[in-house]
């Protein structure tokens, strides 16, 4: 059991919470919730270790094992498989004590490591750090690759598969499913429900509370209580108690107003000094019971476009993936275009592009080509709205990709209207800002002749009022720079949002009102969401992207997952000799293709290039001699190519991922 007593808690000279007194017990499964800045995370750290509660007393049973996903991973040589398994210090400890009196030939140290794996189950560590990277989304070859090699948010994976393998008695994870994608949620949906110890989970995604929780701690106004159940169940006792709290709060202004009447029409006179007196003590002891408070309400919205044609864009007998000539001329000198003749280092955030009509291409696939989609059919209208589905890697970027017009089709035919406007936030777009620049100053370098009370009034509705405005992106939680992604495309009034996991760092409120404004945009919208609450809400036809094919989805969310169940489970289920004895495939897909093989090398020294950028860019901005007066330009020019290097690296791991 874990108390809190009389608890409080600051960060600096701020009180997040105070008077908390509650307990936890072994086996429950705590969703943690409330606005950005309550101090979810701070208790967090409490039960870490990491910060003293300012008055009372936090009691943690001893020896308990508490697991945590870190939030940065160093630039490791170790196989990725390797840093999993290190998360179990005791096993992985016990194999390198195997590994080196092997290499010394040291066979009583040999047989003495392989009685400490029997003791402590180590023997099937590497089966099951395999299959937690294959729940979180990652490709069998890459089990071997170093965890340097991988981009921000494929680390992150990497932490919360190495924070699963612990052994614990208390796990606490931080918005564990922002780097997630559907399947991968869903995956770890299953995982959590199976866990035996006390799980206490910060997350701002409704539908995985509801999947996970058995209780819900909500932090507001400094205070924590506990509601028992999920969070539709806390949704609906806590509306019960407000209402109830303002019942009682109506009732007992009602006492006082009837109580000070009789005080002040009869305090003066002798013969009812008495009851007087008496109604001044019952006024007195009254319990003070406030009103409830409206919570601000947060509003956003997509403006009506400028024109809606009926028909947007289609693909028609298409083959979406890589040419590897057309890969070469962008991706090798560290660009990627984006379909309409402009570098992607030109682009503003969240700019959209108007693309004209493509011709029906009379040429075959080039040979050196790498189709990931083929025979795609896939037409969008006005009002049209899309959730695509499918396992990790299985092709929905190169959908979207596809239909933006920043990946040309290796062959069929991509139709746009001439006035489509597409609004395109992809997982990069946050990274795109504009290190030091404000959000009154982007704006302005999509529209540099509109006032600046247009722009005030645009960025009050999004919840940048005041001076928030004009202070630097550079300060912006996570939050609060999607948010501004968001308003950037938003202001250029698309007529097609393609929006690729726009609710990462977003907190509930934002989420319910992103939901909001896509229900009533006039235009079609395709997401690509592991926020089932949002994808539910907003979605109406879902394509499901699986085995290089695009097909539209005959059901609902829940069909889905049951689907993924029953791929997994034959996956599983079906026996090594069945799988050796299967029928040999077509010819077109036998044995490596060279130019793939020829591909992936290419990719692979891109890679090293990029990341030996990105690390003399790190050790640029840690000269303290750079941020000297007059330095300033050059440090936003170096974080804008920090992000751009970024943003290529994942998108060349994402190419990797496909081809291998």
């Amino acid at each position: 059991m874990i108390s809190f007593r009389n608890f409080a808690l600051r960060r600096g000279s701020r009180l997040l919470l105070s008077q908390v007194d509650l307990a936890l017990h072994a086996g429950w499964r705590v969703g943690v919730i409330g606005r950005n800045g309550c101090g979810k995370s701070s208790l967090f750290a409490s039960l870490l270790g990491e910060l003293e509660p300012d008055v009372g007393e936090l009691d943690l049973p001893a020896r308990l094992r508490i697991a945590s996903v870190a939030q940065e991973t160093p630039a490791l040589p170790d196989a990725a498989l390797d840093f999993v398994i290190g998360g179990d210090a005791a096993v992985a400890q016990a194999l390198r004590e195997e590994a080196d009196a092997t290499a010394r030939e040291d066979y009583e140290a040999v047989a003495a490591a392989h009685q400490r794996l029997g003791d402590l189950g180590g023997y099937d560590a590497a089966a099951r750090a395999g299959r937690l990277l294959h729940g979180l989304g990652f490709a069998p070859e890459t089990h071997a690759r170093a965890v340097s090699t991988f981009s921000g948010g494929w680390r992150a994976r990497l932490n919360l598969a190495r924070a699963l393998m612990t052994p614990s008695d208390l796990l606490l994870l931080d918005e564990p499913t922002n780097h997630l994608d559907l399947d991968a949620v869903l995956w770890l949906e299953q995982w959590l429900l199976k866990y035996p110890g006390m799980l206490m989970l910060i997350s701002h995604d409704r539908e995985f509370l509801d999947g996970v929780a058995s209780h819900i701690l909500h932090l507001h106004d400094g205070r924590a209580k506990l509601y028992v159940g999920d969070y539709t169940g806390f949704e609906r006792q806590r509306a019960e108690h407000l209402r109830q709290q303002q019942i009682a709060h109506e009732k007992e202004q009602i006492e006082r107003a009837h109580l000070q009447a009789f005080i002040d029409r009869f305090k003066a006179k002798a013969t009812k000094a008495r009851q007087a007196q008496s109604r001044m003590k019952r006024l007195e002891k009254l319990a003070g019971t406030e009103a409830v408070r409206a919570e601000r309400a947060l509003h956003i919205a997509f403006a009506e476009p400028a024109r809606l044609p009926t028909s947007l864009v289609r693909l028609a007998g298409a083959a979406c993936g890589y040419a590897a000539s057309a890969r070469e001329s962008g991706m090798e000198n560290g660009e990627s275009g984006n379909g309409n003749g402009e570098s992607e280092k030109h682009r503003t955030p969240g700019a959209t592009a108007t693309v004209p009509p493509i011709p029906h291409s009379p040429f075959p696939i080039p040979a050196k080509a790498h189709t990931v989609l083929d025979g795609v059919g896939f037409g969008l209208e006005s009002g049209d709205r899309i959730g695509l589905l499918g396992p990790n890697g299985a092709g929905k970027s190169t959908l979207v990709k596809s239909l933006v017009g920043e990946l040309p089709l290796l062959a069929g035919e991509r139709a746009a209207h001439p006035d489509l406007r597409i609004g395109y936030f992809a997982q990069h777009t946050v990274e795109s800002l504009h290190e030091g620049l404000s959000p009154m100053e982007h704006l302005r370098l999509i529209s540099p002749d509109t006032g600046q009370q247009a722009f005030r009034d645009f960025l009050g509705r999004w919840n940048f009022p005041g001076d928030r405005a004009f202070e630097s992106v550079e300060g912006f939680s996570g939050g609060e720079r999607a948010r501004l992604a968001l308003a950037l495309i938003a202001w250029q009034r698309p007529n097609l949002l393609l929006l690729d996991e726009p609710t990462n760092h977003l907190d509930l409120d934002m989420r319910e009102a992103l939901a909001e404004a896509l229900s009533d945009f006039s235009g079609a919208i395709v997401l690509v969401s592991h926020d089932r609450h949002l994808i539910g809400l907003v979605c109406d036809r879902y394509w499901r992207v699986a085995n290089g094919r695009v097909e539209e989805f005959d059901g609902d969310l829940d069909a889905y997952a049951a689907w993924l169940r029953g791929r997994a489970t034959e996956g599983e289920s079906t026996p090594k000799a069945a799988k050796a004895s299967a029928p040999a495939p077509a010819p077109a897909r036998r044995g490596p293709d060279p130019a793939i093989a020829r591909r992936l090398k290419r990719i692979e020294a891109r890679l090293e290039e990029v990341r030996a950028a990105r690390a003399a860019i790190e050790a640029a901005l840690a000269d303290p001699t750079l941020y000297e007066r007059g330095g300033a330009q050059r440090v936003s020019e170096l974080g804008f190519e920090q992000a751009k290097l970024a943003r290529e690296q994942d998108e060349l791991e994402t190419e990797w991922l496909e081809l291998a």
